[in-house]
């Protein structure tokens, strides 16, 4: 399968190396690619520059965000979601329509500093967002309640804990959760919350995470839902 992720940061870098380490042909889009590569210094958070990880990581090639999302299968929205939408617009409609577009950022606001908040949130969500203005594509919004490292290998947090789907299309759901369980996630660890309206609740989770996390001074923990296999929703869609 032919991977277009979406984003060079520490999220997109973690996601495709899982998907190389998984046998997919990845391509790592970004806004200029030669802007990409001359940065040299580490960035805010000490992430190292993306010409280091290139280094280590020959098979990933880097491309414009519509040359990426071209030659792609599937796409994955590893931008900060603040600028998710810019970086979908200059993407060629006519080379992803019927594409899945797996959706793992979130719109933190970081205008008044941090801990930093949402927009848009309560009443809209960046899933739904992207899902508006790109109506031909089959977005999935999931993985977004977590660090990366969990992302990709859920076993860093012991015992029963999930991830979440929204989406409309059910079979561009069945195709991430068959993704989810390439990354170690169980049957039971995936829990469908029917429509992508639904991205609501699950984006609204990261102000807690982030409070988490600096309580817990570290970022290996995740949600588990108590009693999630008793409920005729389960895993199904259902409400």
């Amino acid at each position: 399968m032919r991977y277009a992720v979406l984003g060079t940061g520490i999220v997109g870098r973690t996601i495709a190396g899982k998907l190389v380490s998984l046998g997919h042909e990845v391509v790592i889009g970004t806004r200029d690619p030669a802007v990409t590569l001359a940065v040299r210094e580490p960035g805010e958070t000490g992430t190292p520059p993306y010409a280091d990880w290139r280094a280590g990581n020959p098979e990933v090639r880097l491309a414009s965000f519509a040359d990426a999302a071209e030659g792609a299968d599937v796409l994955v929205n590893a931008t900060g979601g603040r600028v998710s939408l810019l970086a979908l617009a200059s993407v060629d409609t006519a080379h992803v329509d019927g594409k899945v577009l797996i959706d793992i950022a979130n719109p933190l606001d970081f205008s008044r500093g941090f801990p930093p908040g949402l927009d848009p949130v309560g009443t809209d969500s960046l899933g739904e967002q992207i899902q508006r203005a790109h109506p031909a594509l089959r977005v999935v919004k999931t993985l977004n309640t977590m660090q990366c490292g969990v992302m990709v290998d859920p076993s860093r947090v012991a015992g029963e804990h999930h991830v979440f789907l929204s989406g409309d299309d059910g079979e561009a759901k069945k195709e991430v959760r068959e993704l989810l369980h390439s990354f170690g996630w169980p049957e039971t660890g995936v829990l469908d919350l029917g429509g992508i309206e639904t991205a609501r609740g699950t984006e609204m989770l990261l102000p807690i995470w982030l409070r988490l996390m600096g309580t817990l001074g570290h970022t290996d923990f995740n949600f588990h839902i108590q009693g999630a296999g008793a409920g005729t929703g389960a895993g199904t869609g259902g409400p």
